[in-house]
């Protein structure tokens, strides 16, 4: 087998009228995330990171938002398309780490159940999985809260006729 990293990053701006949902998780909060889609940050990110790792392009190219197809879409079935092209080809995801980039909400509390969440749709056990949430002290626009971001990095292992 072949051992191969992705990593991937996404933004999205806060405003009223939208539901806050990371991780696959609905997130009490004044604001949610401006997006086509449900605006799921930390799920956005894991799935560049896996399609990254496995040389596949961007969540953009599969999913793009010109389409009507995924006005709405849920991040968890996103992420759940994405693993089974990843399984077609043979590989599987090793572990995922992420962080969650926020000034407000206080994210802590909800990190187990966003765990579970990506536990249950990338097929891993909850050891494989990590998110960890951190602010930036009032800097920039997550500390100005206007947005959140997130980033991943993911490892997958490959069939070693893949290796290029």
């Amino acid at each position: 087998m072949s051992l191969r990293i992705g990593q991937g990053v996404d933004a999205h701006r806060l405003e009223g009228g939208h539901r806050l949902i990371l991780g696959g998780v609905d997130i009490p909060f004044e604001r949610g995330l401006a997006a086509h889609s449900d605006g799921d940050v930390l799920l956005h990110a894991v799935t560049d990171a896996l399609l990254g790792a496995m040389g596949l392009g961007d969540i953009g190219q599969h999913f793009p938002d010109t389409d009507a197809a995924w006005r709405g879409a849920d991040s968890r079935d996103l992420l759940r398309r994405v693993v089974a092209m990843v399984r077609q080809q043979g590989a599987v995801v090793v572990n995922v780490d992420a962080t969650l980039i926020a000034q407000r909400p206080k994210l802590q509390s909800f990190l187990p159940a966003m765990m579970a969440n990506m536990a249950s749709d990338l097929a891993l056990g909850s050891e494989a999985v990590n998110v960890k949430a951190t602010t930036l002290e009032w800097m920039g626009f997550t500390g100005r809260e206007e947005g959140i971001a997130a980033m991943a990095v993911i490892m997958v292992d490959r069939p070693a006729a893949d290796r290029a």
